[in-house]
């Protein structure tokens, strides 16, 4: 099976401005082609996951990423998807995230002459004149087709400014600056980026003409994927030190049983045919593909060593073992009052709980287990005997652990 084919029959594709022409060019291995990544946080999400696969899969099969990193646009915040404006960040702050993005991005492409290239729309959009820029590349936009764009539409409930208009016409600029300077001859996103991405095609054959061949691609669910990178306690990072691996193998461990094979299929590298079986499955039997599922994205995110570690762990702990490999908090005896601690306390310490005021909410809700028993009691006592040797094992909610040991 080609490349597109591929792409197609994991359920990644979902719209294509010329099918012929864009299967041709990616099968053969012709596709310079880049995908937008606005630098919002220090680090990338699951959200991402579906875009960073699909990136190493197209140059797995010859084909050349272009990495655009939002250093610009990401001055403005895209108003797709949104009711309200995005925090405007400092020029610092962009350009921390986009170093961050670059590191975990070298897990899944490769970066190199001939090979991925990481740009960043600053490097072009800062330097722009204001008046020449309306005049070069807003003469080619209608003010009342970019009104009746999906993206715009939740923000005219609530009032869209002007800075967030602008949106659609900087992406689109990035998509003719990559065409001519990079040769860059395709551009992916997700679904809710259509009208966005549709601008950067228009805007490059008005300017340039009929002639010239430049192509558009939606996945198919990048919107649901952005839904993926949250969960009642925020972001599921990739990131070790904001969501540690076994809370990531955890967290597709637990995803639900519609979505399992799904997610196989798209995000996952295992052959189709093998995916294919597990169509097949059923009770229990679903729990084992979502080990899979589990262990395949956390070692392609954190490496062999951690996915086997994390699945031991999982395994381990409800299996009842005692050597479960969950996420460890040392703490020491200047965290203690008396020789003793409260479950509060703990449940801060350990980042179960980002507040006190959260962390007594929860044992409130019934949600805290220590030990294995339930606490009911936001004043309960923890002896230091009860941290030494294995530790306590704490437990929020149905997927969140940490051990806490007294060192």
């Amino acid at each position: 099976m080609k490349i597109y084919e591929e792409l197609k029959a994991r359920g990644l594709i979902a719209q294509v401005t010329n099918e012929e022409e864009v299967s041709k060019l990616v099968n053969e291995g012709k596709a310079t082609f880049y995908i937008g990544f606005d630098p919002t946080a220090d680090s990338l999400h699951v959200g991402h996951f579906m875009a960073l696969c699909l990136m190493k899969r197209l140059q797995m099969a010859g084909n050349r990423p272009v990495v655009l990193i939002g250093g610009g646009t990401g001055m403005i915040g895209d108003p797709s998807g949104r009711t309200d404006m995005r925090k405007m960040m400092t020029p610092e702050i962009i350009q921390h995230n986009c170093d961050c993005f670059k590191k975990q991005m070298e897990r899944f492409i490769e970066f190199g002459p001939d090979k991925a290239i990481m740009v960043n729309n600053a490097d072009w959009l800062m330097d722009l004149s204001y008046v020449e820029f309306i005049r070069d590349v807003g003469a080619y936009f209608s003010v009342n087709n970019m009104l009746r764009a999906e993206c715009y539409k939740q923000r005219m409930e609530k009032g869209l400014s002007f800075l967030e208009f602008n949106y659609m016409i900087m992406q689109s600029y990035d998509f003719y600056y990559l065409y001519t300077h990079y040769g860059c001859n395709m551009e992916f996103g997700g679904d809710d980026q259509w009208s966005n991405m549709l601008g950067g095609t228009e805007l490059i054959r008005k300017k340039l003409g009929k002639d010239a061949h430049a192509m558009t691609i939606t996945l198919l669910l990048n919107s649901e994927g952005n839904k993926m990178g949250k969960t009642a306690s925020g972001a599921v990072w990739l990131d070790p030190n904001k969501t540690s691996p076994y809370d990531f193998y955890q967290y597709w461990r637990n995803v639900g049983d519609d979505d399992v094979l799904k997610c196989l299929r798209m995000l996952t590298f295992l052959p189709l045919e093998q995916i294919d079986e597990m169509d097949k499955w059923e009770g229990s039997k679903l729990n084992e593909a979502k080990e899979i599922l589990a262990y395949e994205l956390t070692k392609l995110v954190h490496g062999e060593e951690e996915a086997e570690k994390a699945q031991a762990g999982a395994k381990a702990l409800f299996g009842g073992g005692p050597s479960a490999e969950i996420p460890t908090t040392e703490i020491t005896e200047t965290d203690l009052t008396d020789g003793k601690t409260d479950i509060i306390s703990l449940l801060v310490l350990s980042g179960l709980c980002p507040s006190r005021s959260e962390a007594r909410r929860a044992v409130q809700q019934g949600g805290v287990e220590a030990g294995g028993e339930k606490v009911t009691d936001a004043a309960k006592s923890i002896e230091a005997d009860a941290l030494t040797g294995e530790g306590l094992v704490l437990k929020r909610g149905k997927k969140a652990f940490n051990r806490v040991i007294l060192k």
